[in-house]
């Protein structure tokens, strides 16, 4: 297999600090106006309609990011698009397929039309399961398995890594890498933690890491931390130089007080904007930064101007 030339470094390879702008659905949903079944955003992709607002969020980004001068990451719109999400939707595996493939196809256009030639595009994998549920956890083996199909559509796509967002089991997310690997791809792997900055079963982010890292020979290419507060994630951050990137939520909530709230919460941006730059001062090896729930693009310009240079 040759390798894919991509257009800037793996972030954990470069000195610059990169964009990232990751759970975006409630700024589909409470901004744009967009309906958004099961909180999947893929569907969206068969509407031209919603498939246009899509790419008008997704090249408002980019542009930001290149005003702002900065590299950035985006992800196609597949965090759902596995049997067990989308089946629930009424998506068969077959359809799934054409999905990830589409939504590759998607990204990588959107991408091109915009004119910035500074951003890596990924292959966005999601847990099994709704990570906030209490779902049977997979062995390393089991999730090897159930996660390559999905990948498997991204090899030969253009794509330049998997990345894998809000996970909270360690042996999942070690067979989801397995996976990646296997298909040739370098995967990043973005865990979740509770308001004390650990896992949901308690477990601190070292502790993970580590076990990911042992359960997969150490496939991720590096670890990140999503759709958690500043103040959440703080707690957990020990200076672990494998964890490189750390992507908010706008709001303090917990993630079951978010789950039955009705109204957005976007927090205040320039004091999200202060808290990024504070954990990034603490945490100088990370190297992507962002926003995940609740943000929107006044939280992106936020947190870059005030993390600077």
């Amino acid at each position: 297999m040759t390798a894919h030339a991509r257009p800037i470094p793996l972030p954990h390879l470069s000195s610059e600090r990169y964009l990232l702008w990751e759970g975006n659905g409630t700024d589909l949903i409470f901004n744009r106006g967009v309906d958004m079944p099961g909180f999947a955003s893929f569907p969206l992709l068969a509407n031209p309609d919603t498939r246009a607002v899509l790419a008008q969020q997704l090249t408002e980004f980019l542009r930001l990011a290149q005003d702002l001068g900065r590299p950035c990451i985006v992800g196609t719109h597949t965090w759902q698009a596995n049997p067990a999400r989308a089946g629930r939707l009424g998506y068969s595996r077959a359809a799934l397929d054409d999905i990830n493939r589409e939504a590759a196809l998607f990204l990588r256009e959107t991408v091109a039309a915009s004119g910035n030639n500074r951003v890596l595009c990924s292959g966005l994998v999601g847990p099994r399961d709704d990570p906030y549920a209490d779902a049977i956890p997979m062995g390393v083996e089991e999730a090897r398995v159930y996660h390559t199909p999905q990948i498997a559509q991204f090899q030969g796509a253009g794509l330049d890594f998997i990345g894998a967002f809000t996970l909270n089991k360690p042996k999942e997310a070690a067979g989801l890498a397995v996976a990646a690997r296997e298909a040739g791809l370098p995967v990043v792997l973005s865990l979740v933690v509770e308001t004390d900055g650990r896992l949901a079963n308690g477990q601190t982010l070292d502790d993970a890491i580590a076990e990911i890292d042992r359960l997969s020979d150490t496939a991720p290419a590096y670890f990140m931390v999503n759709c958690a507060h500043p103040s959440h994630i703080a707690p957990g951050l020990t200076g672990n130089p494998r964890l490189r990137g750390l992507i908010v939520n706008a709001s303090r909530c917990s993630h079951a007080e978010l789950d039955e709230a009705t109204e957005l919460d976007a927090g205040d941006p320039a004091e999200l904007g202060r808290e990024m730059a504070a954990l990034l001062a603490d945490n100088p090896h990370v190297r992507v930064f962002g926003g995940c729930c609740g943000t929107d693009l006044r939280h992106i310009n936020q947190m870059s101007e005030a993390v600077g240079r």
